[in-house]
């Protein structure tokens, strides 16, 4: 029955994958994934790529910042005034691992991901500029995780373990003071070419870790596993402030130039149960709950180079997030149909990290997948999922990281029930 196992779960890696990057909140892209490390081969090796849909739409959008010369004063200028257009981009998503078995209870596996990242790009024609035109966030992380496997009752403990190093970058861009602002301000900056726009742009590395263990009783394909992912500390994230686009003001010391600016972050602990079982003749249960501290992440907030002690009061710039932690919560089932074919459904609920500084609500997904294997070396994978991204609003929030007043208070908007869907396909040797 094992063997009968194995190939049920040849699409797992494809629906986990379709979770991770369609569903999951915070900056969750790829997510973490050790399936492979339970492949009862003595090498197997995957690769694919997940493309992702998300179709999120702003609607109602209103400049509640006019000092920077949008919104009601009507003036035109870089910001046409749409309140209703698309916030997200399409992105794909690539994964590779290695599964080595160096003996018969040691395992290792080799993996390359992308597990964090995000991208919206609502433009420089809408009137929220002043908030967002682009943000994009992406990441690599090179890891290398092991287990070890001894007999306990009926069944196999397996004892897992595993680090990785990491990188991240991105950038924000937004508008900071129209350019019929500054030339109001001071008429000899109608001559001045600079559009009024600001650009921050950060990079920063670290070492993540997990621990874990996984039941395993074969006869039956029962595994029940937990595996921990420590929190990722990114120590001082480097970065430049252009405000090149700008020019000298009073009102800002660091308008007309680009300045090197440093923060403080690190990217979220989480865990994960995951339960499995054989229920009938090639038929098989899953299931799993992940938790991930996304609530770390509330004000990312950067300093000058210089500045002694990066306090709020001293930001030059911030990242305002205000996440909640994430739950992701998934059931399926799986079916070999033959020798060749085998497939599986899942139905996936993440509750959404957004207190009302991003449109990351609940969201509900539908994956499908199949796997076929023309001979016992090779299957080809394939996956897709269709689901729905729930409806919330942007605008002010309080008590943002102990600091005055509110954050998000350039623009308000709402979103419904958007669509969301994704496919995927990979391939794995296996010998």
């Amino acid at each position: 029955m094992t063997r009968t196992i194995s190939r049920i779960l040849g699409s797992a890696f494809i629906l986990s994958g379709l979770t991770g990057t369609a569903l999951a909140g915070g900056l969750e892209r790829g997510g973490y994934n050790y399936d492979l490390l339970f492949s009862e081969d003595r090498f197997a090796s995957e690769a694919g790529v997940i493309y992702v849909m998300p179709n999120r739409k702003i609607k109602n959008a209103r400049d509640t910042d006019q000092s920077d010369g949008l919104g009601a004063n009507g003036i035109p200028q870089l910001g046409l005034g749409k309140t209703l257009l698309s916030e997200t981009e399409n992105y794909s998503i690539p994964r590779a691992s290695i599964k080595i078995g160096i003996t018969s209870d040691f395992d290792c596996l080799a993996q390359y991901s992308q597990p964090w990242g995000v991208h919206t790009k609502p433009g420089n024609e809408w009137v929220g500029v002043n908030e967002n035109i682009e943000t994009k966030i992406s990441s690599d992380e090179y890891g290398l995780t092991c287990s070890y496997k001894f007999n306990v009752g009926g069944g196999q403990l397996r004892a897992i373990g595993g680090i990785s190093y990491q990188e991240i970058e991105g950038f924000k861009e937004r508008l900071v003071l129209s350019p019929n602002v500054f030339r109001a301000l001071d008429s000899r900056l109608v001559g001045f070419p600079g559009d009024g726009t600001g650009r921050l742009q950060l990079e920063g590395d670290g070492i993540g870790w997990r621990i874990g263990a996984a039941y395993e009783i074969p006869e039956i394909a029962f595994r029940a596993s937990l595996i921990y992912n420590g929190e990722v500390d990114l120590g001082d994230v480097a970065g430049k402030l252009d405000l090149s686009e700008l020019p000298p003001l009073p009102i800002n010391p660091l308008a007309g130039r680009v300045t090197n600016v440093f923060g403080t972050a690190a990217l979220p602990q989480s865990i994960e149960f995951k339960l499995q079982s054989g229920i009938a003749p090639d038929w098989l249960a899953f299931g799993s709950v992940k938790w991930v501290d996304w609530s770390i992440l509330n004000i990312v907030g950067f300093c000058a180079e210089g500045t002694p002690a990066c306090t709020p009061d001293k930001y030059a710039t911030s990242l305002d997030l205000m996440f909640r932690d994430g739950w992701t919560v998934t059931g399926g089932v799986g079916h070999k149909f033959n020798d060749q074919w085998s497939g599986q459904v899942q139905v996936s609920w993440d509750r959404g990290t957004s207190t009302g500084l991003t449109t990351q609500t609940d969201t509900w997904l539908l994956s499908s997948g199949v796997s076929w294997s023309p001979n016992k070396n090779f299957e080809i994978r394939a996956g897709g999922a269709v689901g729905l991204l729930t409806s919330g609003s942007f605008g002010g929030v309080r008590d943002c990281d102990n600091r005055p007043g509110k954050c998000g208070t350039s623009v308000e908007y709402d979103f419904g029930d958007d669509f969301v869907s994704a496919l995927s396909i990979s391939g794995k040797l296996k010998f």
